[in-house]
């Protein structure tokens, strides 16, 4: 087995940003969740010997940075690299990143997802697995367009994005209280809102993804997982 580098000094601190620990009630309860679906997508293969380049898992809108914290652990020869656009939560993205056992989540970037990737040192074709929880219906819609743009611009070929958060169906969403979170997303801002799986469907064509799995989420969720064609 080869050496696991020890990425701890990379992410003791950032200028300006103190490690102050937040916690988000829904990334408390859906995060053991997801990692089980993320079991069955992920290779752990313990013997590295023989690969050139760590697997590269990228998570887009990190929040507090529990979920990175709470899955990492379980795949030790995968380099997680958590971001957000709200600079504000690196802090605390750094506390969860600090204290991970494994040492294999990097320090988080502040990303812009309606930039091009490359403006934040990605390549084209870099990127084994690009996640997103709970952030396209709270955001406008140019921030998906974008998202599925990078995704089938950055992911390695048969490489997948992995997208958690409430949907529709055919313009139906269900149930009722989605019906109500929807309308008070919108209340707030008329550029949220849950998209509905049909025009998801149609960036992903147009971006080179292909939708594999819709699995079925508790609290009336869903993990959407595209592979890049």
């Amino acid at each position: 087995m080869t050496e696991k580098k020890d990425f701890s000094a990379n992410f003791r601190s950032i200028d300006g940003y103190d490690g102050e620990k937040l916690v988000y009630p829904a990334a408390s309860r859906n995060k053991g969740p997801i990692l089980q679906v993320l079991k069955r997508l992920i290779l752990n293969d313990e013997d590295t010997s023989t690969k050139n380049e760590k697997t590269l898992f990228l998570e887009i809108a990190s929040g507090s940075g529990q979920h990175l914290a709470h899955f990492a652990p379980n795949f030790p020869n995968v380099i997680f690299q958590p971001s957000d656009v709200d600079e504000t939560v690196l802090g605390s993205i750094l506390f969860y990143a600090d204290n991970c056992p494994t040492k294999n989540i990097l320090l988080p970037k502040v990303i812009d997802i309606r930039n091009d990737l490359s403006d934040y040192g990605f390549t084209e074709n870099s990127i084994d697995y690009l996640y997103v929880c709970n952030m396209i219906h709270i955001s406008p819609f140019e921030c998906t367009i974008s998202l599925f743009k990078n995704a089938g611009k950055h992911l390695k070929p048969e490489a997948l994005m992995i997208i958690y958060g409430p949907i529709s169906r055919d313009g139906v969403i269900t149930p009722q209280s989605n019906i109500d979170f929807d309308e008070k997303l919108r209340a707030g801002d008329p550029s949220w809102g849950i998209r509905d799986i049909g025009e998801l469907v149609k960036l992903g064509e147009n971006n080179n993804l292909h939708l594999i799995d819709t699995v079925e989420m508790p609290a009336n969720n869903f993990t959407l997982i595209w592979r890049k064609v």
